[in-house]
């Protein structure tokens, strides 16, 4: 099976433990980035570090999960490359692989029942990208991000 990497804030700790059960009784290999407490955190850091392993080649895909999903979501999608999907249904997880490529996928743990994120979870790991038109959609889509990279140096600062 395959790496994946998965993180959480507080409120997606126990989805978050249950989905690691569920991934290894898969065979799957998992990276756990945190959080490993219901103890508050921010979860920033903690789904960035999700997304960079995926950039970076160490996990084919990564999983983020919070209360809502919403901010996770946010979180690793300013990492360059990541295309993480907020997916608390069956139809989104399914879009989300077959048009977009995503390659994060994030869950609210407030929102989605444990059943439930187990199918998300299933489906997006085994939909695959159907390419043609969205493989031409999902470049436009990177070189908007490569532009606004190169709209961040020195020359145009960030704000």
């Amino acid at each position: 099976m395959s790496r994946i990497a998965i993180g959480s804030d507080h409120a997606g700790y126990e989805l978050k433990q249950h989905l690691v059960g569920v991934l290894q009784a898969g065979g799957h290999d998992v990276l756990d980035l945190g959080t490993h407490s219901t103890e508050p955190v921010d979860y920033p850091e903690i789904c960035a570090a999700v997304g960079r392993t995926v950039r970076d080649g160490q996990a084919l895909y990564g999983i983020v999960i919070g209360g809502s999903g919403q901010g996770e979501q946010l979180a690793a999608n300013k990492v360059r490359g990541v295309r993480a999907a907020l997916c608390n249904d069956l139809y989104t997880a399914r879009m989300a692989r077959q048009h977009n490529d995503a390659n994060v996928l994030s869950i609210g743990g407030r929102v989605v029942g444990t059943g439930l994120a187990e199918e998300i979870l299933a489906l997006f790991l085994t939909t695959e990208f159907e390419g043609g038109r969205h493989a031409r959609r999902v470049e436009q889509l990177m070189q908007i991000e490569r532009d606004e990279a190169a709209l961040a140096t020195p020359t145009h600062p960030e704000p």
